[in-house]
């Protein structure tokens, strides 16, 4: 695919932000990268609204990466208000969450995620997890087709 990976991000926690920057960076992806810190700011970037990018319009992703547990919207309530968006419904999403739980996996394919990750605890992995992402996300560019992992 010609196109440069554009990944969204919604993530809290400044740790896990910087892991995931130094994951791509160390692996080697070369990924246009854009962060929002609630579940309230990834609604407002997806709907173009100036005030989290400060531009008129946010370049669109190519996939968000979303975490579950999240101030003001969690993880589930954004997953659930895309999938409702006429415009949105084929942005893929892919959860990267702490949790494992197997009913949390199932609630975000519920609600239409495209993929499940547990956040590496591993630098390395980090690295392994951010390669899968773009080979995935940029080679096969469909959803359903197949999964990353850590393992």
């Amino acid at each position: 695919m010609g196109d440069q990976l554009r990944i969204l991000v919604a993530e809290d926690d400044p740790d896990d932000v910087f892991l995931l920057r130094r994951g791509f960076a160390k692996g080697g992806v070369k990924v246009l990268m854009d962060f929002v810190k609630d579940g309230q700011e990834a609604i407002d970037y997806l709907q173009a609204k100036p005030s989290v990018a400060n531009v008129t319009s946010p370049p669109f992703p190519t996939l968000l990466i979303l975490d579950l547990n999240m101030p003001r919207l969690n993880g589930f309530e954004v997953l659930k208000w895309i999938r409702q968006q006429p415009g949105l419904q084929r942005l893929p999403v892919v959860i990267l969450s702490s949790s494992g739980l197997e009913q949390d996996k199932q609630r975000a394919y519920a609600l239409g995620a495209d993929g499940y990750a547990i956040k590496p605890s591993e630098p390395s992995e980090m690295i392994k997890l951010a390669k899968c992402l773009q080979e995935y996300w940029t080679t096969n560019n469909r959803a359903g087709s197949g999964h990353c992992s850590t393992d």
